[in-house]
């Protein structure tokens, strides 16, 4: 949802920016920077400690015994 969120928002700060005088190409970097913070944010969110679920209560078996 998020990811979805900040396509809309960029997409609108593209034309925004592109409507003001900013150049096309420039306004779309900044509309890819803020994809891919959101795509980074969206990866890392489930890893952070306070995110992880309480599935994993016995850590994995050793490799070799």
């Amino acid at each position: 949802m998020g990811l979805l969120v900040t396509w809309t928002a960029g997409l609108v700060l593209w034309v925004v920016l592109w409507s003001i005088g900013v150049k096309s190409l420039d306004a779309f970097m900044l509309v890819m920077l803020m994809m891919v913070v959101a795509a980074a944010a969206h990866i890392i969110w489930p890893m952070l400690p306070g995110n992880r679920s309480g599935d994993d209560v016995t850590p994995d078996n050793p490799p070799f015994n």
